[in-house]
């Protein structure tokens, strides 16, 4: 459970930087889309999911939150609108974020 000290400081580092950016739309959370995901937590550690219109109709924002953080094991860190920055650790890339205590 990360404090809201770190929040604050990946939001800040969320900010300054390019992050990958997931659209989810129609196709929902699809076996292949958490996957993807999955795929992107292996390089990077913050990971930007946009909800499209045509995602919302079935289900809300906090519905599709849920269901990533059961999914996939992460942090939610800040929520936008439609758009969701998510974290999860991964001590293994190159340019791992350390986080103040």
């Amino acid at each position: 459970m990360l404090s809201s000290k770190n929040k604050a400081e990946l939001k800040r580092i969320a900010h300054s930087n390019e992050l990958v950016k997931i659209n989810i739309g129609k196709d929902l959370l699809s076996d292949s889309l958490i996957e993807s995901i999955e795929n992107c937590f292996s390089t990077h550690e913050l990971i930007k999911i946009c909800f499209l219109k045509s995602a919302l109709a079935s289900k809300t924002k906090q519905e599709f939150i849920l269901d990533l953080i059961d999914a996939l094991d992460c942090d939610v860190i800040q929520i936008i609108g439609n758009t969701a920055i998510i974290y999860r650790d991964n001590k293994e890339i190159k340019n791992h974020i350390i986080l103040s205590r």
